[in-house]
């Protein structure tokens, strides 16, 4: 499938997987630093120079906190659900400025595959590109998406799988909503994040119950409505 067009505030489904299927990890711990760049790299300006020395002297960097030295934030997309898996990533991201969706997706995958070669003595690029994109237009199919992101996928790493998962509902989306890795714990009212905004996703679900409601639905009856990854294939 073709990577869609992406205007300003237009929303997108946003997909990038490791070369060849790969993981994109060798230590889940790496994952904090991807999570790092999901905050820090949504910015308009070029990050100073040893911005992430500069961090570790002045700010927590667990719960992604803004230095003053860097100046004002401005976010070039708003990131509103996202998934890290075993060798994919998944964003449903707004853009905010002309590009933004491209610049934020390049800065993010090549700033991590640099890290990971440095700590591992290799080379080469970590993920497949370009990223694939499908833009998101109707009510229903953001209500869907973030089910899809946020609790099918993470569902499938649930002991037992996807299907172990769905059956015993309530705890897998316990267990989801408290892991780092997803943006799940936000919209369970459990775990605050800064890499995220609502926007819309916050209209459409007002509650953390509502979400969580709207997820079981999804889950037990509307499976057939997930869009397959394949499509980006």
């Amino acid at each position: 499938m073709a990577r869609e067009l992406i205007g300003i505030d237009s929303y997108a489904h946003i997909y990038t997987r490791g070369v060849k299927k790969f993981p994109i990890f060798r230590q889940r711990g790496d994952l904090q630093h991807l999570l790092s760049n999901l905050y820090y790299f949504n910015h308009a300006d070029r990050m100073p120079d040893n911005w992430r020395r500069e961090l570790e002297i002045s700010v927590d960097q667990e719960h992604f906190q803004w230095p003053n030295v860097f100046g004002e934030r401005q976010p070039i997309v708003s990131i509103l659900a996202f998934s890290i898996m075993d060798n994919h990533l998944h964003l449903m991201l707004k853009e905010i400025v002309e590009g933004g969706t491209s610049r934020f997706m390049h800065r993010v995958s090549m700033s991590y595959s640099k890290f990971i070669n440095e700590k591992y003595e290799e080379n080469g690029s970590l993920f497949q590109r370009p990223f694939k994109s499908r833009l998101v237009e109707e009510d229903t199919d953001f209500r869907n998406l973030a089910v899809y992101i946020m609790v099918k996928n993470p569902f499938e790493l649930y002991p037992g799988g996807l299907r172990k998962a769905i059956e015993n509902f309530d705890d897998a989306y316990d267990r989801t909503s408290k892991d780092s890795l997803n943006s799940l714990g936000a919209y369970a009212g459990i775990r605050a994040t800064p890499i995220i905004t609502k926007d819309l996703l916050g209209e459409l679900f007002e509650t953390p119950r509502s979400f969580k409601e709207f997820a079981r639905e999804t889950m037990l009856h509307r499976l057939d409505q997930f869009a397959p990854v394949e499509e980006f294939d």
